[in-house]
């Protein structure tokens, strides 16, 4: 499940980007920050969207920065547990398919795929079914149930 987050923060402002514009130099510490992590409780941050920074900072004595306080959203991709989510085959292997779902790619073990032996043909890279003879090919698209997340 994707997720709209409005967090506040207090960002460092380094002494050499003091002549740059507040809310670009803030943008920029709110992003490497943020983006691209993967939290407990915010799930994986995919961007940064509209930072807004407070002009008024601190300086703390020893250290040149300035300290700001800014207010911000985060797009996020929180998967839960028994979500059905739609997704593309990026990957096959004798042991399962990934599949890019959201953002990240996700395991979908053999024993999940179907009712049915699976044996993994490494030359055509496909899992095939012995009886029903569904094939499972990267490019696939395939909805998939989350049933754990680690």
């Amino acid at each position: 499940m994707f997720k709209l987050i409005t967090l506040e923060d207090t960002i460092r402002i380094p002494p050499e980007t003091f002549g740059n514009p507040l809310e670009a130099v803030g943008y920029q510490q709110v992003k490497a920050k943020y983006e691209g992590v993967v939290d407990e409780e915010l799930g994986y941050v995919i961007a940064v969207i509209d930072v807004k920074v407070n002009p008024v900072g601190k300086i703390i004595p020893g250290d040149g920065a300035a300290y700001h306080k800014v207010a911000f959203s985060l797009l996020t991709f929180y998967p839960k547990i028994q979500e059905v989510v739609e997704g593309e085959v990026v990957e096959i292997a004798d042991f399962g398919a990934f599949v890019r779902v959201g953002p990240i790619d996700a395991l979908l073990h053999v024993s999940q795929l179907m009712d049915d032996f699976i044996s993994y043909d490494e030359k055509q890279g496909v899992l095939l079914g012995k009886e029903t003879k569904r094939k499972l090919t990267s490019g696939d698209q395939v909805r998939v149930r989350i049933t754990a997340v680690s």
